[in-house]
């Protein structure tokens, strides 16, 4: 019998390619049919390995969940960008390849995040949304996120909307 250890731990600038790949693919099965294509392509290609290895380099909070020794998905999280709104962290992305999601693996990503931000006084946090992503917007309500705001984003010729949605503590 074998065993296969599931982890979360911090990204190292080994792990680039890899993460690179990760982002790839779950980009791909979440935004085909929401965002244009030429704009997807776009938003895929400039976070190549060398985008990922810089990232990590230069500090910043970027969670693998590992499968063994692969890296099935990833969360990028630090403090919130959103200026108009009164919390302190938030998650940018959260994301794994389709053959892990829907085992609980976002799940544990998301308490490692929410953990480390909290470790850092970061207890409140947001994590916008593209509305139409049902999946996303499904799992986020499910983890107890409320919705606070709305917004919406530019992609090409394509407007759309955004949910900011919110934890506290």
């Amino acid at each position: 019998m074998s065993t296969i250890l599931i982890e979360t731990r911090p990204a190292r600038p080994a792990d680039a390619p890899a993460l690179a790949e990760a982002h790839d693919e779950s980009w791909r099965t979440a935004y085909q049919g929401l965002i244009p294509g030429p704009e997807l392509e776009k938003l895929i290609t400039r976070r190549g390995a060398s985008w990922w290895e810089t990232a990590i380099r230069r500090g910043s909070r970027i969670s693998l969940l590992m499968f063994g020794d692969e890296v099935a998905g990833y969360t990028n999280y630090g403090k919130n960008r959103a200026k108009s709104l009164p919390y302190a962290g938030e998650v940018y992305e959260l994301y794994l390849k389709p053959e892990y999601q829907g085992l609980g693996f976002g799940r544990r990503l998301f308490t490692a995040a929410k953990r480390d931000l909290a470790q850092s006084g970061l207890t409140n946090m947001v994590v916008w949304v593209l509305s139409d992503n049902e999946p996303a917007v499904a799992f986020y309500r499910a983890l107890g996120g409320r919705t606070i705001a709305r917004s919406t984003e530019r992609f090409g010729t394509k407007v759309l909307d955004k949910i900011a949605f919110a934890w506290t503590r």
